[in-house]
């Protein structure tokens, strides 16, 4: 088994294929509260601060498919309940489609699809000590989200809705693989992610202890086949490293595991055994 990857590291922002920008822009912009960073006539670049978070390359045409590797959803994480309960007030005000809430015992989350299909989680975090049970086992559950006690968090406040926090990051990807145990395996047995949980057809990994970065699952079928060109498909999502020396040792791993990598001007492209796309990057200081 390679070493642990760097406690630091993290995701960084997901790049998809969307059939239409201009309405992807306004769903984005007015249902989940990002804003334009940079935008050119067939891209766009949206952030919650200063921190780019999604990419959408227009690709006109492009087709949802259920089954077939790639994004399950892209996890966005606010700072705070408080924050959770205002992006649900503005979603229930907009009529915006909720597809889940739930609780997960690590988090508080809502769930929705993008007009192209693709997956959507808004969350927070509870803190670690809420993580594990007194015998010091890991919990991650997932159980009906308290919508009502959620919402009662705005009565401590007279704050109103303007976007997104700041302080929103990428929390974690959760991803459709073909083969639950061979991504499993690639994910830490090469790039060193610590196994944290499974479930019926899914397992969940992480660096530094946090309660998952990345999520697999096979829901739509084993053996899916990977997006073709023409599908609105996650082109590919960023895994940053602390420095070049932890973004190097993951080099080494993957070059004595018969992995290539593709040097980028962003960094290293990689593939893992079903065709999702990571970029390798290294955190700017």
């Amino acid at each position: 088994m390679t070493s642990t990857i760097a406690p630091e590291t993290r995701i960084g922002a997901v790049t998809l294929t969307v059939a239409n920008l201009a309405r992807s822009l306004a769903y984005y912009q007015q249902n989940i509260g990002l804003r334009v960073y940079e935008q050119t006539d067939t891209r766009a670049t949206l952030a919650a601060g200063n921190t780019p978070l999604l990419h959408l390359e227009e690709q006109p045409g492009a087709r949802h498919l259920k089954r077939a590797t790639g994004l399950y959803h892209f996890a966005l994480l606010v700072p705070s309940r408080m924050e959770l309960a205002l992006v649900l007030r503005h979603l229930l005000d907009t009529k915006t489609s909720i597809s889940g809430a739930s609780d997960h015992t690590v988090s508080e989350a809502l769930y929705l699809y993008d007009p192209d299909g693709h997956g959507i989680e808004i969350y927070r975090d509870r803190t670690r000590d809420k993580w594990y049970d007194e015998a010091g086992n890991f919990l991650l559950n997932t159980e009906r989200l308290d919508s009502e006690g959620v919402l009662a968090e705005l009565a401590a406040t007279d704050e109103t809705w303007s976007g997104l926090h700041p302080q929103t990051t990428m929390g974690h990807i959760h991803l459709q693989v073909a083969d639950v145990d061979v991504a499993r395996r690639f994910y830490t047995d090469v790039l060193g992610f610590e196994h944290m949980a499974d479930y019926p057809s899914a397992t969940f990994v992480s660096a530094g202890g946090y309660h998952h970065h990345i999520g697999m699952n096979s829901w739509m079928g084993a053996g899916a086949p990977p997006p073709p060109e023409d599908a609105a498909r996650l082109v590919w999502y960023e895994l940053y490293l602390p420095d070049e020396a932890a973004r190097n040792e993951v080099l080494l791993h993957l070059e004595g595991a018969g992995i290539s990598a593709t040097q980028h001007e962003l960094g290293w492209l990689i593939r893992d055994p079903s065709e999702n796309c990571i970029l390798l990057r290294v955190e700017e200081r």
